[in-house]
């Protein structure tokens, strides 16, 4: 009876383990949510700059605010700035994607283990009331 009882508080320790890898899971994914929304509303802001840029003249004014103070900058250099910054943006857009991806993978992994672990428990608990 006693080793019976005993797989089961084991069965239930390994289903809190589980259900507290799910949360910290959980936790990465609304964190990774955060950060490519932030990124998100940069790389628009970016593209607005560039076709903001592109309507200029060639001898137009550009100005960057760099602290408190409007330094002036060359129109192509400022051109090139923006561009970099949109790439290297997407670039983390996608290393976002891949890594939101493999997240919610190991999630529904972590989900079948619990849901398995649940299963278990329930069918020891059906055994030991028919005992």
């Amino acid at each position: 009876m006693s080793s019976s009882s005993a797989a089961l508080r084991e069965l239930q320790r390994d289903l809190e383990n589980k259900a507290n890898d799910l949360s910290k899971l959980q936790k990465d994914i609304a964190k990774n949510h955060q950060v490519r929304k932030k990124y998100t509303i940069q790389l628009g802001e970016n593209e607005l700059v560039l076709k903001e840029l592109d309507l200029l003249n060639e001898d137009a004014n550009v100005y960057k605010l760099i602290g408190p103070v409007l330094v002036k900058q060359d129109l192509a250099e400022a051109n090139a700035n923006v561009r970099k910054r949109i790439e290297y943006i997407s670039a983390e857009l996608k290393r976002l994607d891949s890594s939101l991806q493999d997240l919610e993978e190991k999630q529904h992994s972590k989900r079948e283990a619990i849901l398995k672990v649940q299963q278990r428990i329930q069918s020891h608990q059906a055994g030991k009331a028919k005992a």
